[in-house]
């Protein structure tokens, strides 16, 4: 797939590659941490898993890889959703459906691609072969067959600015010609390509590690997958001892907090008492004050060019991609007219997205949705040391507020309940893993909840992934629908 110094310069951070340009013979080993995580202790994750039934029954079951992979090993601290996903990832990959085994695994590629998610090129370069792929194609989009090629350019909106997905864009796809889509085609490529997208998100949110290769010389494959080295990690906590154990007065009294505001805003919510015009407004005032937000924190202080112009990453990457330059920009931008807010009540999941999905992709439907609400509804009653807690409200604030990032309203919603339950930097960390996810780093994690346990925070990943694929999938929907009316 690439050189040692490819692999070495992708991993590293910003600084580290400007040090490293200078002189393209250093080869350095990638900044590995033991376990399947890079955030989480290995003890908290590997230990409850590999001797549990039930996660075993589901990977041989369910997973394309028939292992404990790093992915499932992370999402198997929640076993209900595990379930789910695996059988969603294994019907869209493996069952029958419209479009060729090797074409679905070349998707995935082109769609990792847009993240610079390694780790999930990898797998599906080995998939893609295994499953009588051609190679030539792993030479970049330019040895793709020319309808993969032109998926590049709906790839492109769905993972950075899905609002801009039309009609139009779907006509050219299907038009008459050689080279065209039909729609059941379509639908699953359109579900393959939010998949990954969304699961970029999950890969660099919970610090996935590479896996472990024994044919390859070390033991890893050269490309690793996140954006933070050694120094990023070295201006951090230890992993061991940030195991975010909440003990001291500060942490515990923060907690208390949270859990009083979720009470009020749930006593408040029974009266109902807020104007559809003061909704409008409050969600209106959350998109600029994200505005503000976005322009003062971290995430910003990457060079916007610099997956363009690093040419190790490009060895590795870019040849999947189409615009490298092309990246999330916020929805409502300053000095712009205002987009058209998507109206979750005009196009929703539950009664336009699924139907579809069903009609043209059969039983797709119906696995997505039981995703979308295992995710939405998977619950402990608990938070961080606190026992017998309803978090629906907070749950749901999470589940809102990526969608608000993407232009989508709901009117039934309060959005002042993002700011009194999300602190500043649950934001900031919320906004990079959904919109620019190969920049999150450990001290962003590290962040946020200091008094909540991993797993609580592997559970905030999961609503952020399914949040946002299935904002992918309402604009790519409702673009379709449209083109069928």
């Amino acid at each position: 797939m690439s050189s040692p110094g490819a692999a070495a310069g992708y991993l590293l951070c910003t600084n580290c590659r400007k040090v490293l340009r200078k002189d393209a013979r250093i080869q350095v080993s990638p900044p590995l941490t033991r376990g399947p995580s890079a955030f989480i202790p290995e003890k908290e994750v590997v230990p409850a898993h590999p001797t549990d039934e039930r996660t075993s029954f589901l990977v041989e079951e369910y997973s394309t890889s028939g292992r404990l992979d790093n992915i499932t090993q992370v999402m198997g601290l929640h076993t209900q959703y595990l379930e789910s996903f695996l059988r969603s990832q294994f019907y869209l990959l493996r069952m029958d459906g419209p479009l060729p085994l090797p074409q679905r695994h070349y998707i995935a590629i082109m769609a990792a691609a847009r993240h610079q998610c390694s780790y999930l090129i990898n797998v599906h370069v080995d998939e893609f072969l295994k499953t009588g792929g051609s190679a030539q194609w792993l030479d970049g989009l330019e040895y793709a067959p020319q309808r993969l090629r032109n998926l590049s350019e709906v790839n492109k909106l769905l993972a950075h600015r899905p609002w801009l997905l039309s009609k139009e864009h779907i006509q050219n796809l299907v038009r008459t010609g050689e080279n065209n889509w039909s729609l059941p085609e379509l639908v699953h490529a359109v579900v393959l390509l939010a998949h990954y997208h969304a699961l970029a998100s999950f890969v660099f949110g919970s610090g996935i590690n590479p896996e472990r290769d024994p044919e390859i010389t070390g033991g890893f494959r050269l490309i690793s997958v996140n954006s933070f080295c050694d120094c990023d990690l070295a201006n951090d906590n230890s992993i061991e001892n940030a195991s975010l154990s909440g003990t001291s007065f500060g942490l515990a009294d923060s907690l208390e907090a949270l859990v009083e505001r979720m009470k009020r805003l749930q006593e408040q919510r029974a009266e109902d008492q807020v104007s559809q015009a003061d909704r409008n407004a409050r969600f209106e005032r959350e998109q600029e004050e994200d505005l503000f937000m976005a322009s003062e924190d971290t995430f910003h202080s990457f060079p916007p060019s610099d997956f363009e112009d690093d040419t190790a990453v490009s060895a590795g990457i870019s040849q999947y991609v189409d615009d490298p330059g092309f990246g999330y920009e916020d929805f409502a931008r300053r000095g712009e007219e205002h987009l058209p807010t998507f109206r979750a009540q005009d196009y929703t999941w539950e009664i336009h997205g699924f139907s579809l999905v069903n009609r043209l992709y059969s039983d797709m439907g119906h696995l997505l949705d039981e995703k979308f609400r295992m995710a939405s509804s998977l619950t402990y009653s608990s938070m961080a040391t606190r026992e017998g807690v309803d978090t629906s409200t907070l749950r749901r604030a999470l589940f809102n507020y990526v969608h608000c990032m993407f232009g989508i309203r709901y009117d039934d919603y309060d959005y002042g309940e993002v700011n009194q339950l999300l602190e500043r930097s649950l934001k900031v960390y919320i906004k990079t893993v959904a919109c620019y996810p190969e920049r999150t780093t450990k001290r962003m994690y590290d962040s946020y909840w200091r008094q909540f346990r991993h797993s609580e925070k592997v559970h905030v990943n999961l609503l952020l992934m399914e949040a946002r694929m299935q904002a992918e999938l309402l604009y790519a929907l409702r673009a379709i629908t449209r083109y069928l009316t």
